[in-house]
């Protein structure tokens, strides 16, 4: 049977690295037709555009692991991109800053983290400190050089503009029909059919429901993570990016500061559960994907392991005065009026059935299909190997059909 395929690879998904990846191909196999679905009308409207920016060293990764690789090759590419399609960046180096002294014990694995990762580390101690953050208080501290700032929006528009790929916006996935002896079919809300030989999952927030329409089971569920920031009304008090030590329990870093290339200060973000995959306020309930995610027993579980440090979380995201006091901690002079309500991320968080929360980037791959089921931060700074290691892989499937 003679199939008309509209394209050879369809991309689901229009965030920074779903559209990484629509370069990558493009460059890897030139007249390799691609087609990108985005269900927004314009790219990057969710974890890549609503982040704090920053250019990740890979300091945090465990050696050898997808995001300490990704992340220091991609840190280094991303600042090159930004360079060459002038797109606002700056590389500002940041701290992070032990306050407690049962934290000195991590801070020193960081450091030894970092020069496994190739990352140089500079030690400092609370005067060193003041060089560089005159209102950052700490027992000790470590300036990553490599760690920086850029505007992913742009980056994402350019990847789109500069990969040839068809980019359809306002395009939302509700069937996929995958037959491996002929491609896959992918139905949109508006009714239109896209044809593809192979597809690839990037889908984000959504990435474990894609999967499963095209009748593979991922093993994991997103449970979206909310991530609640403020600015800061006196901008002048920060110079950079200050970080505390983060508990190498979670993949969450803690609470931060942040100087945008826009020169706002940037404060958070905490980590609730939020009530729907785009929760970006508590007033954002949607049932199904709330029942989705009680009926996962993975959910139970992590709750179970992590009950304590999910309610530190829950309390600063209801009382200004509790993130205030996370804030304290490294900028001693701030008070509850200096904090202004910003916009809110969603990350996805992949979680297993026994309660793990996946901590490396996941891609996997079914008959005719790749699926990334977990990129959260730093895939924005990753997503330039992260797009080359899935179109490698969607190329490679490409072949066998």
């Amino acid at each position: 049977m003679r199939v008309a395929y509209d394209c050879d690879v369809l991309v689901i998904g229009g965030g920074i690295v779903g559209l990484a990846t629509a370069y990558a191909i493009t460059r890897a196999a030139p007249g390799t037709r691609v087609t990108v679905l985005e269900k927004e009308r314009g790219p990057a409207r969710h974890q890549t555009g609503r982040n704090s920016g920053v250019i990740h060293s890979g300091i945090y990764y465990r050696p050898g692991s997808l995001k300490a690789r990704y992340a220091v090759r991609g840190a280094a590419e991303m600042v090159k991109f930004c360079a060459e399609y002038d797109i606002a960046h700056a590389v500002t180096g940041k701290l992070i800053v032990a306050t407690e002294k049962a934290e000195l014990p991590r801070l020193h694995g960081l450091v030894q983290r970092g020069r496994e990762n190739g990352i140089p580390v500079r030690e400092l101690g609370p005067a060193q400190i003041a060089e560089y953050e005159p209102q950052v208080r700490g027992l000790a501290a470590i300036h990553v050089g490599t760690t920086g700032v850029c505007d992913f929006v742009a980056v994402a528009r350019q990847l789109a503009e500069s990969s040839g790929a068809e980019i359809r916006y306002g395009a939302q996935v509700v069937r996929i029909d995958r037959r491996p002896a002929l491609g896959v079919a992918v139905r949109t809300e508006d009714g239109a059919v896209v044809r593809g030989r192979v597809l690839v999952n990037c889908a984000g927030l959504h990435c474990d429901e894609i999967a499963r329409l095209a009748g593979d089971e991922p093993g994991m569920r997103i449970i979206p993570f909310r991530g609640e920031y403020y600015s800061l009304a006196r901008p002048e008090l920060v110079h950079g990016l200050v970080y505390p030590v983060p508990d190498p329990a979670f993949p969450f870093l803690g609470v931060h500061l942040t100087r945008g290339i826009d020169g706002d200060v940037h404060i958070g973000p905490n980590a609730v559960p939020a009530l729907a995959r785009e929760g970006y306020g508590w007033g954002v309930v949607r049932p199904r994907e709330v029942g989705t995610a009680v009926a996962w027993p993975g959910s139970w579980r992590m709750a179970r392991r992590h009950w304590r440090y999910g309610a530190g979380e829950l309390r600063r995201s209801l009382s200004k005065a509790a993130f205030t006091g996370a804030v304290r901690r490294l900028l001693p002079v701030v008070t509850p009026d200096d904090l202004i309500p910003a916009s809110a991320g969603v990350r996805a968080q992949a979680v297993l059935r026994d309660g793990t929360l996946v901590d490396d980037f996941l891609i996997e791959e079914g008959p005719r299909t790749v699926h990334v089921l977990n990129a959260p931060s730093p895939a924005a700074t990753a997503s330039l190997p992260i797009g080359r290691e899935v179109a490698r892989r969607a190329l490679g499937v490409l072949a066998g059909t």
